[in-house]
């Protein structure tokens, strides 16, 4: 296929080709800064503890759209598994193959061409447009990625009034979803202490596992909520559990768990805390938590940008999207802190974490015209 005819796809290619295992970006943002540069893009990068993280900026004056994603992935496992190598490009029966593929070069690229076709066109478009990468959103702890960039944003007091982020959203086809917020996530390391001892003589030892075992029942049952007319109900989710030596004959002194909520805006960090802890009191749990940095929920409404998203998606696709809370989590829990009405919009997330992540090669480009069409209604429309 002549990758001339679409540009979109060829840089995606470009980016696929690069193996950004978080945290590492592997050269993917300065591939992308190299194509922004003669647009009259500024950039500026900030390292964190192994992170790349690039903000660029072209035009000083408001409003301001911004584009925000991730160039790190997911690591790709055994290579037997997969069809090809999952860091060489493969087009095949129309579609795009490769790690990252649709989790997210490929919005990545999409950004990158809607921005120079509008650019080519609308050389004097007034306002602005920022791009936000960082190669640290599918770890752990995201404590060096989008949120630093958030953090320096703030300290000199500037905002966002819309940004796009490129999470692949879509469920059924390209556009048939747009997320306008996100639950909150709150996750949790439990250490229960008992005394370690002889399977033999229980009477003097304390197993942690017995005392943790009817308190997790609990928890497992309980109704945190019951959402809203945006956001589905709490739920809460043990994760992972380890005790003991690996010995048969031992009891275990400690056990540690790692737990999850994604909750919704009728819950907040320190309920969820304060019932949690009045559980495990209740159950005379000598513990200790370790807590992960947490993200709140955040909701765009209907409003300019749920509205101007909606109808490129329409102009481009013919679909009518859908309004959707659910899910995991994304960097737009960070970025809207400092940013107006944000949304994510991506292409279809079927096979994103999986052996044999693809997207759909057409997708690309349309993905690419539907970012043009939103820039063109908000700062070229929208400035008349």
């Amino acid at each position: 296929m002549d990758t001339r005819a679409r540009p979109t796809l060829a840089l995606a290619r470009e980016l696929v080709a690069r193996p950004s295992i978080t945290p590492d970006d592997a050269g993917c943002q300065a591939l992308i800064a190299s194509r922004l540069a003669p647009l009259g893009f500024r950039f500026e990068t900030i390292v964190s503890a192994g992170v790349t993280n690039l903000w660029a900026r072209r035009g000083t004056d408001a409003p301001l759209l911004c584009f925000a994603g991730h160039t790190d992935v997911v690591p790709a496992g055994p290579r037997e598994a997969w069809s090809s190598d999952p860091f060489v490009p493969v087009e095949r029966e129309g579609f795009l193959h490769g790690r990252g593929a649709a989790d997210m070069k490929g919005s990545l690229a999409a950004f990158v061409t809607a921005i120079e076709a509008f650019v080519a066109d609308h050389p004097g478009a007034p306002g602005s447009i920022a791009l936000l990468l960082t190669s640290d959103e599918e770890g752990p702890r995201n404590t060096d990625g989008t949120v630093k960039v958030v953090e320096a944003l703030r300290a000199r007091g500037e905002t966002i009034d819309w940004c796009i982020v490129g999470e692949p959203s879509s469920t059924r086809v390209l556009g048939d979803t747009i997320k306008n917020g996100r639950r909150g996530t709150l996750s949790g390391v439990l250490t229960a202490r008992g005394i370690q001892g002889h399977v033999a003589y229980p009477h003097l030892a304390r197993n942690p596992i017995h005392q943790v075992a009817p308190a997790i029942a609990e928890l497992a049952a309980m109704r945190w909520d019951e959402g809203n007319a945006h956001f589905p109900p709490t739920t809460f989710q043990c994760s992972n559990l380890h005790a003991g030596t690996g010995a048969m004959n031992v009891i275990p002194g400690t056990l540690e768990l790692k737990f999850n909520w994604r909750y919704s805006t009728e819950s907040t960090r320190e309920s969820l805390i304060a019932r949690l802890a009045q559980v495990l009191d209740r159950h005379g749990l000598d513990y200790a938590i370790d807590w992960l940095p947490d993200g709140k929920p955040f909701l765009t409404p209907n409003g300019r940008l749920v509205s101007v998203v909606s109808e490129a998606v329409q102009e481009v696709t013919g679909v009518v999207p859908e309004l959707s809370c659910t899910g995991g989590t994304s960097d737009g829990r960070f970025i809207a802190s400092v940013c107006r009405e944000l949304v994510e919009l991506g292409p279809v997330n079927a096979t994103i974490h999986q052996v044999d992540e693809r997207v759909a090669i057409d997708d690309l480009e349309r993905l690419s015209r539907i970012y043009r069409s939103v820039l063109g209604r908000l700062l070229v429309a929208g400035a008349d």
